[in-house]
């Protein structure tokens, strides 16, 4: 498998951003981190194992990288203006900074001259930014697994509320998406898949909440819950990406 390291400077973030690349070739994959996560966790807790048919064929390309969530979602204490001013730099990263390189190295090893789309996947608290990734700029963003995820800001900011927690929150944003809105469309075009289980630490209530918007919207997300058995833990998370991502491929 090939692996690439590298470490580039942020002009949004102002500081040194690192990153792993697993594969040679394949549809561009950006995985986010679980809560705290760092880039090298995709391949620590073993995710290269399980992706690593696709990733060996050369379908996928995965690109992981660091959280700022210390800073940001985690850091309850601190300032939310602030934080959530740091949270849209880290978004700004990834959408005008990451996605051009992530572009440019998919178009260099597959010989395209368009740019592909992306599929963004996260677990836990990746997989609440990997959403909100996916339904703020789906002209980025044609795929989406999200696993364990909470879809509300009021993980990260409690009852604290302004533009920019609002933009950053898909179950207060998307309810007020206009019927005619092109991203609908855009989201039917694509593929999407939001799951979780209902065993121990997950918390599926938010999921439902999701669903339920979603279906108000007429967005087409596969939405899964998966058994009373199935823990918040990379064990599950690892059979959900197993059973998920032919489909996301296909």
């Amino acid at each position: 498998m090939e692996v690439q390291y590298y470490k580039n400077y942020s002009p949004a973030l102002g500081r040194d951003m690192e990153c792993k690349i697993y594969g040679h070739a394949g549809r561009p994959v950006l995985f986010i981190p679980c809560q705290d996560g760092r880039f090298f966790d995709f391949e620590n807790f073993h995710m290269t194992d399980v992706w690593s048919p696709w990733i060996e064929s050369g379908e996928v390309m995965i690109f992981s990288i660091d959280t700022i969530d210390a800073e940001t979602w985690s850091d309850q204490g601190g300032d939310p203006r602030w934080r959530i001013c740091r949270y849209e730099q880290w978004i700004q990263y990834i959408t005008d900074e990451l996605v051009p390189f992530m572009r440019a190295m998919a178009n260099e090893r597959n010989g395209w001259s368009g740019y592909p789309g992306i599929l963004v996947f996260g677990c836990s608290l990746g997989a609440t930014h990997a959403a909100n990734l996916y339904y703020r700029r789906p002209d980025l963003f044609d795929r989406l697994l999200a696993l364990s995820g909470i879809y509300t800001s009021e993980y990260g900011f409690g009852n604290y509320m302004d533009d920019l927690v609002y933009i950053n929150s898909p179950v207060h944003y998307l309810p007020n998406l206009p019927e005619d809105h092109p991203y609908i469309e855009m989201y039917n075009q694509q593929k999407s898949v939001i799951c979780v289980g209902q065993g121990p630490w997950e918390i599926p209530e938010s999921t439902r909440q999701m669903q339920s918007i979603l279906q108000s919207k007429g967005i087409h997300t596969w939405v899964d819950f998966w058994g009373y058995d199935c823990a918040h833990d990379w064990d599950w998370w690892y059979k959900q990406v197993t059973y998920f991502v032919p489909y996301l491929l296909n």
